[in-house]
């Protein structure tokens, strides 16, 4: 089983899960504002913390650029690409693949922390390779805050909101072993959270930890 010392310097390897719409995106581009600078005055914290860009097999959506976030390609090339053994993981979520670059990642680690936006199964291949892997999951206040966001945002067909709904328990069921839960229950103090796990490497207070085990508790019972 290989470790990340195995091949970097001194990056760190984080994943970021949530359930569609639970704000995990909205997080990480907040988070990342915080240049190189201003993160090592206010937290001590170098290296500087960069997203690794997934390949996916679904449709370029408004505003989103080529190899910011996405690598878009056909079906095809990312089968043959899973053939080939080029990614760190992949998986099939609501009828599209999305994968991330092996290469990529151990190159970027040599100089970056490296923040990887994934899914469950995503986030288990991850944790299952590189067993020091920071994961993070980020939970919603309730499924019907997760119906009111994935509605207002606009993204998906009335039936891929239905199904990514049917997963939401299914997801927050395996987000329950991550290393650490935020519940998105207020976006500052979810951001304060993740800033304080990234770039301080703390774990939560007690009360924010304690609140997130009560959301947690609150979605499985749902």
């Amino acid at each position: 089983m290989a470790k990340l010392n195995d091949f970097k310097e001194y990056g760190e390897l984080i994943v970021i899960s949530s359930p569609s719409g639970g704000g995990k995106t909205s997080l990480i581009k907040k988070l990342l504002l915080i240049d190189s600078k201003e993160a090592y005055e206010e937290h001590k914290k170098l290296p500087p913390t960069i997203l690794s860009p997934s390949y996916t097999t679904r449709g370029q959506r408004p505003n989103e650029k080529e190899g910011k976030n996405y690598y878009f390609i056909d079906r095809e090339k990312f089968v043959q690409m899973i053939k080939n053994g080029d990614f760190l993981e992949y998986a099939e979520v609501f009828e599209n693949f999305y994968g991330t670059s092996k290469s990529w990642v151990e190159e970027h680690l040599k100089i970056y922390d490296v923040i990887l936006e994934l899914d469950w199964q995503g986030a288990y291949q991850v944790k299952e390779k590189y067993p020091d892997a920071k994961t993070i999951f980020i939970l919603p206040p309730s499924y019907e805050d997760l119906k009111l966001r994935l509605n207002e945002r606009g993204l998906d067909r009335k039936d891929i909101i239905e199904k990514r709904l049917a997963e939401a328990k299914k997801e927050v069921e395996k987000g329950k072993s991550f290393d650490h839960l935020i519940v998105n229950d207020d976006f500052a103090m979810a951001l304060k959270d993740l800033k304080s796990i990234i770039f301080k490497n703390n774990k939560l207070p007690d009360i924010r930890k304690t609140l997130a085990q009560d959301y947690l508790k609150r979605l499985l019972e749902d």
